[in-house]
């Protein structure tokens, strides 16, 4: 249980809206009923989702940093290029790609076809415990702390390779409208960025954590230089690494 909840440092602080809050806290209470109770043929769907939401996440802030390339991406995919460029949500992507084809995205971050396969396969997993087949995967706790740590395993490779997106997507912050005070959204820097970095973005305990150890030093000599040091010092001081509950 406790490597399954680790999970939840790899997912966002916040969501685009209520329903995508629900959505996760369901799933967390799904998984967590399930397993406590035995059931662990439906808490390992469960956790599948979250997992699969994990993935999404990524693939929206790969989208963010590197719009050019995702497009690019996109060739060959049987929906058109507007359309997955014009997804308002992370979950949106499965309208209009099968669920297996978003790990192709993660290419764009240096993982090879092994790679892809590897995070891919666990959805075929899925397929077969989704069906009517009269056996059940999960006969004890076990296996599905096996397959828990498989998962996170994966987790954790993807989130390695993600390192560079993130710091793409604070750099563009820092050195974007959010550092002039004439025109960044709040006055209040940490209403700043809490919106305009952690919000937008989607970013999660672990991507804050790459965005406190951020090289600073590429920012010397830039206009605005220390105002985009005080953003930095606001992140530090509401995203403390004590009360993050990141991983090791």
């Amino acid at each position: 249980m406790d490597e399954a909840l680790e999970l939840g440092t790899y997912l966002p602080q916040s969501f685009a809206n209520t329903n995508e809050q629900a959505y996760l806290d369901f799933l967390w209470s799904a998984f967590q009923t399930n397993y406590e109770a035995g059931r662990y043929e439906f808490a390992s769907l469960a956790f599948h989702l979250l997992y699969m939401s994990f993935v999404s996440f990524s693939i929206w802030q790969i989208r963010l940093a590197r719009p050019l390339p995702f497009a690019m991406a996109m060739v060959g995919f049987d929906k058109s290029e507007s359309a997955l460029m014009a997804c308002e949500s992370p979950f949106k992507f499965y309208d209009q790609l099968k669920e297996s084809q978003i790990f192709r995205f993660l290419k764009l971050i240096g993982c090879s076809n092994q790679q892809v396969g590897e995070f891919a396969k666990f959805v075929k997993r899925r397929n077969k415990i989704a069906h009517p087949t009269g056996t059940v995967f999960f006969n004890d706790q076990a296996e599905i702390d096996a397959e828990i740590a498989d998962m996170m395993k994966e987790v954790r490779n993807i989130e390695a390779h993600m390192q560079p997106v993130i710091a793409e997507l604070y750099e563009a912050f820092l050195r974007g409208e959010s550092a002039d005070p004439e025109s960044r959204q709040y006055s209040d820097l940490a209403d700043e960025v809490r919106v305009n970095l952690v919000h937008v973005n989607y970013m999660s305990s672990a991507d804050i954590a790459y965005c406190r150890d951020f090289d600073l030093s590429a920012l010397e000599g830039q206009p605005l230089h220390d105002e985009m040091l005080l953003l930095h010092d606001a992140l530090v001081a509401i995203y403390p690494p004590d009360e993050m509950g990141e991983a090791a």
